[in-house]
């Protein structure tokens, strides 16, 4: 049990209800901790069986005293779940899922501004950047630049409307992807102000997948040997 401050009436802790007079009461992590107050007790409710009533003085305050115990055990049952609820491990920070290279890319059709059908792998070798987490147009022009001639850049927003292209080149195209097919087969989510890319050669292999799109220092090699 605890013991009051250094003026004899220190705080309960917060716990309502108790007298002031008992001091500060600290109530254990572990209620095993009371097992030595415990058998205190029973000794003493044994040792008081023995006395003739006229001596019985202490039994009030032995009653007091299980009073007492039981109240702390109690308090220690409440806040027992509290201590196990922020032992409880926070969620994992995202990762990326299982690489897709080396699968191929599965027979997609997706729409242009027009509304028109454009068969995805029909526009291989490419680097195919969706766009519904982050537009991201200093990362698209730097994928644009860094593309060889004969590899398509293919930007796809999320919905049923493709926005414009960003640039006039014939190798450029911007369509959207209304089913959602090309997200589902990368297994991750949009994620806000991230871009995600995939590279697939002509023969629709996946050769990489860039979950957080970043510099063109990152994928240039990769980027190249497509147009090889």
């Amino acid at each position: 049990m605890g013991k009051p401050d250094a003026e004899g009436h220190g705080p309960t802790d917060g716990l309502p209800g108790l007298p002031p007079e008992w001091g500060r009461v600290v109530v254990p992590d572990d209620a095993s901790a009371l097992a030595a107050e415990a058998a205190q007790i029973r000794r003493e409710l044994r040792r008081a069986e023995g006395l003739p009533r006229s001596r019985g003085l202490g039994l009030p305050l032995l009653v007091l005293l299980v009073a007492v115990l039981t109240t702390l055990t109690g308090l220690v049952a409440v806040t027992w779940p509290r201590a196990s609820r922020s032992d409880r491990p926070t969620p994992a920070p995202y990762s990326p899922p299982a690489t897709l290279a080396g699968r191929a890319l599965p027979a997609l059709d997706l729409v242009d501004a027009g509304q028109a059908p454009v068969p995805l792998r029909g526009l291989l070798p490419a680097m195919i950047i969706l766009l519904d987490g982050c537009p991201c147009p200093d990362r698209v022009a730097d994928a644009l630049t860094a593309a060889p001639a004969g590899v398509s850049v293919v930007t796809v927003s999320g919905g049923r409307t493709a926005p414009a292209p960003p640039t006039n080149r014939p190798q450029v195209r911007a369509l959207a992807d209304p089913a959602g097919g090309l997200r589902s087969f990368l297994g991750q989510p949009a994620r806000p102000g991230v871009a995600t890319a995939l590279l697939v050669d002509r023969a629709g292999t996946v050769t990489l997948v860039l979950p957080d799109l970043g510099p063109v220092d990152t994928y240039r090699d990769e980027l190249t040997a497509l147009g090889a």
